[in-house]
């Protein structure tokens, strides 16, 4: 097998390496005129440009503005057909609830796998050419034993980050007997998913799941080996947030509602609180107090959620600038967010970082700087993508 090429990316003319022993210190660990090394799939050397060592390819960076590859750590991208007509009427003044998922079970479930695969590839390019280099999807259309673990089997053919959600919300096979749907998801349906996935999720809300009923699924994930997350105090207040603690689950997604005891569970813990601004965008609703966890010293990641009823974007450019105008992010912050805090959602160390030994992604701008991506909104300014060492996505 040939040696993998040396590639060398320069005239860098700001990068965010997001290591704060590099660079000015901050936690962006920003470098001006800089360069980077790949080797195959991983950084081999980071620093100014007139000190970059040789390699066996150069790489003109024109200029611009490097980052880490987006890393987006919740979304929902297995599934078929979309949800236009209820969100043109909840734009008209009807209230987001959360059955609406049942419109997109029904059609994932007459899907083909073939359909269903080619949906999922099509907004995973789009979310690359967009910058997004690491990605976690879910299952949580299906609802039923066969089609959650298909979904599953079929993201996992994308991404290693995949994540069981059987409990979205109560089956519609079961809207009578939801306590049998939760003996359903953590027996037979567990045990045919938890071999495909590796993190288990639960709608811990009124409407989906309460408390107790998110714990028991959640424990159960857990002793099957797969790690927990949760979609955490969304609609209004709950027990979500601090059963995330408690479990230290990986991320507490969502986080609109809390109360200072939830700010301090999470500020405390090890679960990121992820926010995911499309989905208020989306449905009108109250924005997260980004500023409000981030004085109190909690890790905020930023995620897109997309998926085809509450987030329908893959934009990750796009919700760091509706955090930085409406959540009380500062631009710094949201980047960070949007890359190492992805990572720390996912328990990664090798993502959303550009230094040595990392992996190799990363994103061009055009632009000077990353702030653009927050003062310049709605512009299309990742000009080139780089993902395990490779040019996945060149300008024009």
């Amino acid at each position: 097998m040939p040696t993998p090429l040396t590639t060398l990316i320069t005239n860098i003319a700001s990068l965010v390496t997001n290591d704060p022993a590099q660079g000015d210190g901050t936690p962006l660990g920003l470098m001006t005129d800089a360069a980077v090394v790949l080797d195959g799939e991983t950084i081999a050397w980071v620093g100014p440009a007139a000190k970059a060592p040789a390699a066996d390819e150069t790489h003109d960076a024109r200029n611009r503005a490097a980052i880490p590859g987006f890393v987006d750590s919740h979304s929902h991208l297995v599934f078929a057909g979309d949800r236009t007509q209820e969100f043109n009427a909840r734009m008209s003044g009807r209230a987001y609830e959360a059955g609406g998922i049942r419109t997109t079970v029904a059609a994932t479930r007459a899907a083909t796998d073939e359909a269903l695969e080619a949906n999922l590839t099509h907004y995973l390019d789009e979310a690359l050419r967009q910058g997004t280099t690491t990605f976690e999807t879910k299952s949580g259309y299906g609802l039923n034993t066969e089609d959650e673990s298909r979904a599953l089997r079929i993201a996992a053919r994308h991404t290693d980050e995949v994540t069981f959600l059987g409990a979205h919300i109560v089956s519609p096979d079961y809207a009578e007997d939801p306590a049998a749907y939760v003996d359903l998801v953590t027996g037979p349906m567990l045990e045919a998913c938890a071999p495909h996935a590796r993190w288990i999720d639960v709608f811990c809300e009124k409407g989906a799941f309460d408390g107790d009923q998110a714990r028991a699924i959640l424990t159960a994930g857990k002793a099957k080996g797969l790690h927990p997350r949760i979609h955490a105090n969304q609609l209004s207040y709950g027990p979500g947030v601090q059963l995330a603690v408690e479990l230290d689950a990986a991320s507490a997604d969502h986080c609109t509602h809390l109360t200072d005891a939830d700010v301090d569970a999470l500020a405390q813990g090890d679960t990121v609180a992820t926010l995911l601004p499309g989905a208020e965008f989306s449905t009108r609703a109250e924005w997260p107090d980004a500023r409000r966890l981030l004085d109190a010293g909690a890790t905020v990641a930023l995620s897109t959620d997309c998926n085809p009823g509450s987030s329908f974007t893959s934009s990750v450019p796009f919700c760091i600038a509706l955090a930085v105008r409406d959540m009380g992010m500062t631009p710094d912050e949201a980047i960070w967010s949007a890359t190492a805090g992805g990572a720390a959602a996912l328990r990664r160390t090798d993502i959303g970082v550009i230094r040595e030994g990392a992996r190799a992604d990363l994103a061009l701008l055009d632009a000077p700087s990353h702030v653009h991506l927050a003062y310049r909104p709605g512009v299309p300014l990742v000009g080139e993508v780089w993902q395990r060492g490779r040019r996945v996505k060149a300008d024009g």
